[in-house]
Formats: structure tokens, sequence, C-alpha cells
């Protein structure tokens, strides 16, 4: 028969600033119609699909930005 010994260990979450770490993204989504802008690295040309978005639809004022941000999780030591 097979044993097996675990131990508790705090666990720590944190943003990922690791070099290979997939990088923060932005979207912006209409809330009036639904559409949305492309997903990317540079807010700036998210924040531009909106810019453009409400000059051609001019009673479309509220959007929502989704951000992913990576995170990471590892264990600190012993309870």
């Amino acid at each position: 028969m097979r044993r097996a010994v675990f131990r508790y260990l705090v666990w720590v979450s944190e943003p990922d600033r690791e070099p290979d770490a997939a990088p923060l993204t932005h979207r912006m989504a209409c809330d009036v119609c639904g559409a949305t802008s492309p997903t990317g690295v540079d807010f700036g040309a998210v924040q531009d699909w909106q810019l453009r978005h409400a000059g051609a639809n001019p009673s479309h004022h509220t959007y929502t930005e989704t951000l992913t941000r990576p995170w990471r999780a590892w264990p600190r030591g012993p309870a």
C-alpha cells in the first residue's frame, strides 16, 4: 500500500511580471450595440477604436474596458 505525505503551504497570488509572462491586454466594448474593439497591448489603439466608434455612432456614449492581466500563484512556505 502506498502512502503520501502532504504538507500545508501558504500560497501567494500576484500579477505575473516575469519576462516570459503574457502581456496585459485591453479591449473596449460599446455598451449600446455590443461592438468590440480588437484586443491589444496598446491601450491607445483600443481607445482610438472607441473614439472612431463614438464618432460614427453619436448616441453611443458608454463603453466597458476589459483588461486581461496574467497572474501567478506560488508556494511561499509552510503554513
